[in-house]
């Protein structure tokens, strides 16, 4: 399967791709690939890589994450949470027509491909972090909302109409 591995401030991160599509973002390095990554999986790297350094908000990459049509819809409504911001899983139950907060938190935490889809936008409604199956966890989770928080009031991050890039 096409993939590539980078270097992120978080560590490595391996996206996969398949038709077309970015279907995972796994935390670790995978071994080399046995043919280039191809343009699809070089575009996702360079726009986390905007990512990372603060000046990206939004990826414009084709998604295709595999699971059920329940798990699908919350992935897609977490695609809807503002940079920056965070949700409730309340919110988020909200925003699918869900009343089981313990499905939100499974579907949330199944999500394949984290960071494109922001899971880590998720929090508890008293305001705690929550967990995180990412990375070092929750040190990883409070790192991406630091990050966009931090980005969201940078110079560099706004463009000539105020509005993010």
């Amino acid at each position: 399967m096409p993939h590539l591995s980078l270097l992120t401030p978080i560590g490595a991160l391996t996206l996969f791709a398949e038709e077309g599509a970015i279907i995972a973002l796994e935390w670790g390095q995978a071994s080399p690939p046995a043919s280039p990554p191809g343009p699809l999986l070089e575009r996702a790297a360079s726009q986390l890589q905007d990512y990372f350094d603060g000046v990206r908000a939004e990826f414009d990459l084709p998604l295709a994450p595999f699971g059920t049509p329940f798990r699908r819809q919350v992935w897609a409504a977490l695609t809807r949470i503002p940079y920056g911001s965070t949700w409730s899983y309340g919110d988020l139950a909200a925003a699918v027509g869900c009343r089981s907060a313990r499905a939100i938190g499974q579907a949330n935490g199944a999500n394949p491909i984290p960071i494109l889809i922001p899971c880590h936008r998720v929090i508890a409604a008293n305001g705690r972090l929550g967990g995180y199956s990412g990375g070092d966890g929750v040190a990883t989770k409070r790192y991406l909302l630091d990050l966009e928080i931090r980005a969201a009031g940078s110079p560099l991050f706004e463009t000539s109409q105020g509005t993010p890039r």
